[in-house]
C-alpha cells in the first residue's frame, strides 16, 4: 500500500511540474474593447504607426489584415512544414530501401530488390505524416499550448467582442496618446487588466 501511495505522489509531482511549465505568465496592462473588427484593425494600424509595439489583438475569429496592421512578419511554419515533409520523404525512401534490400531481401523472379514505384504510397504517406504531425507539434510548442489557466480579458471575447491589450512596459508614459487612439476608433471600454 505504501508503494502505491509513493507512485501516486510521484505522478502528482510530475503533473505539478508540467502544469507550472505550461502556465503562461500574465502581464498587467491596458485593454480596449470594440464590437467592430474593422475598427480594431484600424486602431492596431494607428498604434503601430505611432510607434507602439508588443501589443496583442484578441478576436473570436481570425482577422484578415491584422498581421499587416500590427506589422507582424510571416510565420516560418510553412517552411518548417516543407522541410518536415522532405524529412518524411527521405525517411520513407531510406526505410523502404533498408527493409527491401538490407533487412529482409527477397529475390522474386529476378526483379530488383527495391523499386521506387512499388513504394510510392508508403513514401507519400510518410511525407504527409511527418509534415502534418510535425507542424501541429511545432505550433503547440511555439504557442505555449496547452495553457492550463489562460487569462481572460472579458467573457464576451469568445463571441462578439474584439480587444487590444498593451502591457504597461510598452506604454511608457504615453497613456494619453493611447487613450486618444482608442477613443478615435470608438473603443466601447478601456480598462486595466491582466493578460
Amino acid at each position: 500500500m505504501n508503494t502505491k501511495n509513493t507512485i501516486i505522489q510521484k505522478i502528482k509531482t510530475i503533473f505539478c511540474k508540467i502544469e507550472n511549465y505550461i502556465k503562461s505568465p500574465t502581464k498587467k496592462g491596458t485593454a480596449a474593447f470594440w464590437l467592430d473588427d474593422h475598427q480594431l484593425i484600424k486602431a492596431a494600424k494607428e498604434m503601430t504607426d505611432s510607434g507602439f509595439s508588443g501589443f496583442e489583438a484578441v478576436s473570436p475569429f481570425p482577422l484578415h489584415g491584422i498581421d499587416e496592421a500590427m506589422n507582424i512578419p510571416r510565420s516560418f511554419i510553412p517552411w518548417a512544414t516543407f522541410f518536415l515533409g522532405l524529412t518524411g520523404c527521405a525517411f520513407g525512401i531510406w526505410f523502404t530501401w533498408w527493409v527491401a534490400v538490407v533487412d529482409w531481401p527477397l529475390n522474386i523472379g529476378g526483379k530488383p530488390m527495391w523499386s521506387f514505384a512499388a513504394f510510392i504510397p508508403i513514401i507519400f504517406e510518410l511525407t504527409i505524416l511527418f509534415a502534418a504531425l510535425g507542424s501541429v507539434a511545432l505550433m503547440f510548442f511555439i504557442n505555449g499550448l496547452p495553457s492550463v489557466n489562460p487569462p481572460i480579458l472579458d467573457k464576451d471575447i469568445t463571441s462578439h467582442k474584439f480587444a487590444i491589450f498593451i502591457p504597461e512596459e510598452e506604454i511608457k508614459g504615453r497613456g494619453a496618446e493611447l487613450e486618444q487612439i482608442f477613443n478615435k476608433f470608438g473603443a466601447i471600454e478601456v480598462k486595466q487588466s491582466e493578460f
